[in-house]
């Protein structure tokens, strides 16, 4: 027999969750792509789109793609073959965005965290090093999706200042915004790329970069960038269809209109933050509780430097892949992959596994997705410590 009869629970770390408001106002005809209602909401879209971010001074740009778009546009714009960078590394994710400008001939230097938090006396180091001022730009993820790492992005331009290199802040916070503390101005931040998918809880296929006038400036030598990926053309235009390249993401922008309502103006933008600490807070207690008597453990052990958006965790010997594997056939729940722990080929790929509690996520669904997962290690037998489903309770009622 199986429970998992009724609506099932994505809970990876994107596609987030939809809140039916956003899927309406996605659910109509096509609109007048000219003049009208779309084109008079985009000053507005734009305007929100710098509130979250938490600027008053970026360009905003719109791109009809995910979060790689997103990582592609960047590149075009701020580079040509040979330019170099200092890529952060502390996860998948991070190592990615590198390879992507490795691809389009960008010479890359990478410091390796090995899947721990970044060290800004490093960055600085580096910085140092560099006398020449080769390096054009620090890549940063804030949050590695992969990982569940969240860097202290504030202490790497301070790193970067202090070294007194001029370096743009480049920073992927995909998995991040809208979710956990993010201050464009107040960080320092150069280039801000995200993605509408995870705490935008829009469905995925639109990308944003926020970028400061310096890294305009730095963006008028590039030899790469194309029209389409041309962030100038999709800020500074004064003609609606230039933004897209053409033809808008009509529907995705209705979508996004009642999301960015929705987060800013309704639940406001520092209570979702709040909101996603508690939720995170009760992830981490019932894994402390069920540490204390099996194979398990969170990945990041340091509380400061955990996600608040998605909580990577190693449940041993091929534990927590058989907990997935569960969990979708008899609970109608989805949990995400350990992406990038370990290689698919290797015994330990099985161990990790990550839970989403990011977007349109609350505290119903995280408890009933901790006690699925109990039930389910019950069920398979996965040595387990007991008081996990009081503990995450306990973490709730405290953060009220």
């Amino acid at each position: 027999m199986s429970l998992a009869f009724g609506r099932h629970y994505l809970a990876i770390p994107g596609p987030s969750v939809i809140p039916d408001r956003v899927l309406g106002a996605m659910h109509r005809a096509a609109p007048n792509i000219y003049q009208g209602e779309l084109v008079e909401m985009m000053p507005g879209l734009l305007r929100d789109l710098r509130r979250v971010a938490r600027t008053e001074k970026a360009n905003v740009a719109i791109y009809i793609a995910n979060g790689h778009g997103a990582w592609e546009a960047a590149n075009a714009n701020l580079f040509s073959r040979g330019d170099k960078i200092l890529s952060a590394i502390t996860g998948h994710f991070g190592n990615t965005w590198a390879l992507s400008a490795r691809n389009v001939g960008v010479d890359v230097e990478s410091i390796d965290f090995d899947k721990k938090p970044i060290d800004p006396a490093q960055i600085e180091e580096a910085l140092r090093a560099d006398s020449a001022h080769r390096i054009k730009a620090v890549f940063v993820t804030h949050t590695d999706t992969a990982t569940t790492i969240r860097n202290d992005v504030a202490a790497v331009r301070k790193a970067i200042d202090a070294a007194g290199h001029p370096a743009l802040l480049a920073v992927d916070a995909i998995a991040s915004l809208g979710c956990d503390p993010l201050h464009f101005d107040d960080w320092g931040i150069d280039v801000l790329i995200s993605a509408s998918q995870k705490g935008l809880m829009t469905p995925p296929g639109l990308s944003f970069i926020w970028f400061s006038d310096k890294a305009l400036a730095a963006s008028e030598g590039s030899e790469q960038v194309t029209p389409y990926w041309d962030w100038r053309l999709r800020s500074l235009s004064t003609e609606f269809y230039r933004y897209f390249a053409g033809t808008a993401p009509t529907h995705h922008l209705y979508g996004l209109r009642e999301a960015l309502t929705m987060l800013l103006d309704e639940e406001g933008l520092e209570a979702a933050w709040k909101r996603h600490a508690a939720l995170a807070s009760s992830v981490w207690a019932a894994f402390d509780a069920w540490s204390k008597g099996g194979d398990i453990a969170l990945n990041v052990a340091d509380k400061a430097m955990r996600s608040h958006s998605v909580t990577g965790a190693r449940i041993g010997n091929g534990g927590a892949v058989r907990l997935r594997e569960w969990l979708e056939k008899n609970a109608g729940v989805t949990l995400g992959i350990g992406l990038g722990m370990a290689a698919p080929t290797e015994p330990a790929y099985g161990d990790y596994l990550r839970i989403a509690h990011m977007g349109y996520v609350n505290a119903h669904m995280t408890l009933g997705v901790l006690s699925a997962m109990e039930a389910g290690m019950r069920s398979l037998g996965i040595p387990h410590g007991t008081g996990a489903l009081d503990a995450a309770a306990q973490a709730i009622a405290d953060a009220i």
